[in-house]
């Protein structure tokens, strides 16, 4: 089979691109096709460390597990890190290019990335059967067309088919779909070859009509209608929107461990709390700005976060500062990620800029370390052991900072030849730089037993994703006609 490629463009920002793509990466790959997700531009704080070096958004990370691949920078060429309202991180190939503003991204620097982005797409068009494209944001908002990479200005650089994937939970996904033929430029609009209607809740038939009107209204014959599938929320989640619903979450009867995250501004790799949102011994609770993190909680965990010291203005904003250390007074445990870990020492220094303005701040205190934040990020895979219990343990890192002091000489992890993480001499607060690791599924049930007895766990993570992956993709089989759309498929312009 000569290499092909398929592009799915929304109606919107989270209509279920990432989570689709990732489930026909599954069904191509089961079919005998090797299979590569591929996104020219994300935006997203939630990142995957490369086995190669580099890193790249989240959703890539899962479309290629989906594909049975390790994740690679050429899946996610462009990837933008926001470091607060108006300025971002801009990763290029998994490497930091230069932190930017909104405005100069979006009128000069996009344009001079295209060329990144191909490299990227000629290597994948080179080494795979079929390439499935996700999109980011909509093709609808013409107000970026210009310089646009990710959506409709890719597809016209390669001539790459399009399925325009529309939310009908949303509401109004026909005017959604109708709306952005009628809006876009009509070149761009010859590129979409299909749509399909996705998360419908009660029984499809209700919606033939509709189908029928659009395929009229538009030209577009209609692939099928998803279904709200449950095992999509059963997968790693990039976008920080979900967190909205997460917080939220009431608590079951069957749960014992109370454990609060406060949703940091710029919070980041909130997906390393997936296992634990898993655990039926567990009330895990996202706490929204402007309200009290819980004084009965047993556990609270400070996540990562691409601003460190602007976060811990805005966790101080919250009074959350006042919270932590209340609960930690009454016995309570704190355990920081990351940014999240060092939050928790005595003071963070930034002499270069690398988080904003040069300066230092103090930290909450409650670890005796302090961070000096350095413009070398460190990304790659790593594994090792618990010290404390020696079970083995594997994640990896994505920081930019440099951690020390007396509490570093009690750590959580040996990973490789190198010490981990901090505790305090209690060990009631502790820190670690290892994303992942609540992934380790006997670390998992040994921390929560040290928490409360008999919540120890048998839950084995991995596992459970990859059976939600094959739900997804035989959710899909059973709504998509997917002969239809892997046929659709066609070799790109720059094969």
């Amino acid at each position: 089979m000569s290499s092909k490629v398929l592009m799915f463009q929304g109606t919107g920002s989270d209509v279920g691109k990432s989570t689709l793509v990732a489930g026909l990466c599954r069904i191509a790959t089961r079919r005998g096709l090797s299979v590569a997700p591929f996104k020219p531009q994300n935006m997203s704080n939630n990142a995957a460390a490369c086995p190669e070096g580099g890193e790249v958004g989240r959703a890539q990370a899962l479309q290629a597990r989906a594909c049975g691949l390790d994740p690679h920078v050429d899946f996610n060429p462009v990837l933008l890190k926001p470091q607060s309202d108006r300025t971002a991180q801009v990763v290029v190939h998994g490497k930091v290019l230069n932190i930017t503003s909104a405005s100069d991204y979006m009128t000069q620097q996009r344009a001079h990335l295209k060329q990144a982005v191909l490299e990227s797409f000629s290597r994948l068009n080179k080494q795979y059967d079929l390439v499935l494209v996700e999109g980011a944001g909509s093709p609808a908002e013409i107000n970026l067309r210009a310089h646009d990479i990710a959506n409709m200005g890719f597809a016209r650089a390669v001539n790459a088919p399009v399925c325009l994937v529309g939310d009908i939970d949303r509401g109004g996904v026909i005017a959604a779909i109708a709306g952005t033929q009628h809006v876009i430029d009509p070149a761009d609009a010859a590129l979409i070859k299909h749509f399909v209607i996705n998360r419908f809740r009660g029984d499809p038939a209700l919606f033939e009509d509709g189908i029928v009107m659009l395929e009229s209204i538009t030209g577009w014959p209609c692939m099928g209608v998803v279904p709200w599938l449950s095992s999509a929320l059963k997968l790693p989640q990039e976008d920080a929107v979900v967190l909205d619903d997460w917080s939220g979450q009431q608590q079951r009867a069957d749960q014992t461990i109370h454990i609060a995250v406060p949703m940091l501004s710029r919070i980041a790799n909130f997906d390393d709390l997936d296992p634990l949102r898993t655990e039926t011994n567990v009330t895990l609770v996202f706490v929204p700005p402007g309200t009290p993190i819980p004084l009965d909680t047993d556990v609270v965990i400070i996540p990562g976060t691409k601003s460190t010291i602007g976060d811990m203005a805005f966790l101080e904003a919250q009074g959350w500062h006042h919270d932590i250390k209340a609960i930690v007074r009454a016995g309570g445990r704190v355990l920081g990620l990351c940014g999240g870990y060092q939050l928790l020492g005595k003071a963070i220094h930034d002499p270069d800029g690398v988080d904003g303005a040069a300066r230092s701040i103090a930290g909450l205190g409650l670890l005796n370390v302090e961070t000096t934040m350095q413009g070398e990020k460190r990304t790659s895979p790593v594994s090792g052991v618990c010290y404390a219990s020696q079970h083995p343990v594997s994640g990896y890192e994505i920081h930019a900072g440099v951690t020390t002091g007396a509490d570093c000489e009690r750590p959580l992890f040996l990973l490789g030849d190198k010490q981990d993480g901090a505790s305090s001499l209690n060990a009631q607060v502790q820190g670690t730089y290892l994303h992942g690791v609540f992934s380790s599924d006997a670390f998992r049930s040994h921390w929560l037993e040290s928490i409360k007895r008999g919540a120890a766990s048998e839950l084995q993570f991995d596992t459970m994703v990859e059976n939600a992956l094959d739900e997804l993709a035989n959710g899909l089989e059973a709504a998509l006609d997917i002969d239809a759309l892997l046929d659709s498929a066609q070799s790109p312009a720059t094969s």
